[in-house]
């Protein structure tokens, strides 16, 4: 991972993927409260509406796909 973080630093602090980054982490515990998913359990937030294309963090836009899922999930 550090390796990782080291080389993408520029793309970790861009003040706009700072932006996005808290908007899904804000997804995940909303779906953490109501019960959906765990840490650690291999399950992922997907946005129905995604948020580039001006979806929203409300529970109605959000499901929970196993992360094979929603990372072959046509975008």
């Amino acid at each position: 991972m550090k390796k990782y973080y080291h080389e993408n630093e520029e793309k970790f602090n861009n003040p706009k993927e700072k932006k996005k980054r808290a908007k899904r982490n804000a997804a995940r515990r909303t779906m953490e409260k109501a019960g959906m998913v765990h840490k650690h359990d291999g399950k992922e937030v997907d946005h129905k509406k995604s948020l580039k294309s001006g979806g929203s963090n409300k529970r109605s836009n959000l499901r929970v796909l196993t992360r094979k899922q929603n990372r072959s999930r046509k975008k």
